[in-house]
């Protein structure tokens, strides 16, 4: 199964739909039953329930209380199997229509349901299990992306030219796939000061991470990760003897792959440089006060520092239109590349991830840009406007972007026109999509990503309790 293909079997009956063509539309009910049955859900959590009772209590619009019910949960009802052993837990979360593991999508698709650890023990082991499952897999190969809970398993890209181990379903180099497992573990010790994923197997990853970082800054050499894929996609696939086009070495990290899973055209992906300026120094936070390792702190802290910096130097770029903007990628030689792609980390997501504040002008003239159309990837249609990206296509718009969009807003009505935005283009599923067509909202991709469905979740209840009046 291709990432990007809309997977109309198992898919279909995974995300709890009940009929290969149901329609919210000609279903005969107003709000059917679309989400998992309860004995089929692969986990339950009494407190995530709860919330969407009270959800649905007290916001009047009985669209959105329906898709409260559907997609915050979906990542708990149909992605996550608990693997643990006696001495230890373990996690697996597929990303939904793919029986693989993502680094970055497991992450994300968990990310909302951190402020309600507390009161869920068992939704608390679920999050601590897939830390230490990320642990593994990044001692396993830290440039893989996505891992089989199999590790004797070789899946359909083990015929890729780099260096695939069993286990391993995709070995696409991009930052964020080691940046995302800081994040969750970061937030995770804040949210319970619990210390226990933090062990050997975790300082190991740690070492790991900072020794990939330094080598894909390529200052000594191209570095010992190398791909190239046999296909007629030029985005799936790494020009130049499968290591991307020259860069300078002037500080920043290559990411050979965005986070859509498209090469980057000019290595230096400034979002995710910016995501790894912030998962270093989160992550020496953890090595120097609860794993006494200052040495590695130390290392991270200066990498984190070199990078921002080399960020500021050469990844802002005046624009003819909107002044003094980040771009999307560069080279360090003068080259860049001014766009944007709704897969996060994205130019719009930076507050989001902590990268840089809301408020800052150069990330708000750079959010004017991007939500514009000179932003070669934002679309603008019928139905819809917002931003897609190479990886689906002309004229998709990815539901992803436009919850990014609200999330990161400090304009009322943006967040009130977002929300419905997306209320309207479920393409009557009752479920978020991968991207919809902007003038046709039942033209999507992907009937079951999770990411999206529990992201969108994480929208509501935030909107629910900071700004109640902007779901009327």
């Amino acid at each position: 199964m291709r990432r990007r293909t809309f997977i109309q079997n198992s898919a279909i009956l995974g995300a709890g739909i009940l009929a290969h063509n149901f329609s919210f539309a000609n279903s005969g009910s107003a709000f059917p039953l679309v989400r998992t049955r309860e004995r089929d859900r692969h986990f339950n959590s009494d407190v995530i329930e709860k919330l969407i009772k009270e959800f649905q209590s007290n916001v009047a619009d009985k669209e959105l209380g329906w898709l409260f019910n559907n997609c915050l949960p979906n990542t708990l009802d149909t992605t996550v199997y608990d693997e643990s052993t006696p001495d230890q837990k373990l996690t697996y979360v597929i990303t939904g229509d793919i029986d693989a593991m993502w680094l970055r999508d497991s992450s994300a698709q968990v990310w909302p349901y951190l402020p309600f650890m507390k009161k869920d023990e068992n939704l608390q082991n679920l999050i601590l299990g897939l830390i230490n499952k990320q642990s593994k897999c990044i001692n396993i190969d830290p440039y893989a992306n996505a891992f089989y809970n199999d590790p004797t398993k070789k899946g359909e890209w083990f015929s890729d030219h780099t260096d695939m181990m069993p286990g391993i379903h995709e070995r696409k180099w991009e930052i964020d796939s080691l940046c995302y497992p800081i994040r969750l573990a970061y937030a995770y010790w804040k949210e319970t000061n619990d210390t226990t994923p933090f062990d050997n197997e975790w300082d190991q990853a740690q070492e790991n991470i900072y020794r990939t970082f330094v080598e894909q800054q390529r200052k000594e050499s191209l570095g010992p990760y190398r791909f190239e894929r046999t296909t007629p996609r030029g985005t799936d696939t790494l020009q130049v003897d499968g290591y991307g086009y020259p860069v300078n070495p002037v500080g920043l990290i290559c990411s050979s792959f965005r986070p859509s899973d498209d090469c980057s055209m000019f290595l230096f992906l400034i979002p995710s440089n910016l995501f790894a300026v912030v998962s270093l120094r989160q992550s020496a936070d953890i090595l120097r006060k609860v794993r006494n390792n200052n040495e590695l702190a130390a290392k991270m802290e200066r990498l984190a520092n070199e990078v921002e910096d080399a960020v500021k130097q050469y990844g802002i770029i005046d624009h003819p239109v909107h002044g003094r903007v980040y771009a999307y990628e560069v080279d360090g030689y003068g080259s860049h590349m001014m766009m944007d792609d709704a897969n996060v980390p994205s130019l719009l997501s930076l507050p989001y991830l902590g990268a840089v504040d809301v408020n800052d002008e150069i990330y708000q003239r750079t959010r004017r840009f991007i939500l514009s159309e000179n932003n070669p990837f934002y679309f603008k249609g019928k139905a819809a406007a917002g931003i897609g990206g190479p990886h689906i296509g002309r004229d998709m718009i990815w539901p992803m972007a436009l919850v990014i969009q609200a999330l990161t807003s400090i304009n009322d009505e943006e967040i009130r026109q977002c929300i419905k935005t997306l209320k309207n283009t479920h393409g009557d599923t009752g479920f978020m999509h991968e991207s919809f067509h902007k003038d046709d909202p039942t033209n999507f991709t992907r009937y079951w990503f999770a990411w999206t469905n529990t992201l969108f979740g994480e929208l509501l209840w935030k909107t629910y309790k900071e700004k109640p009046d902007l779901l009327r």
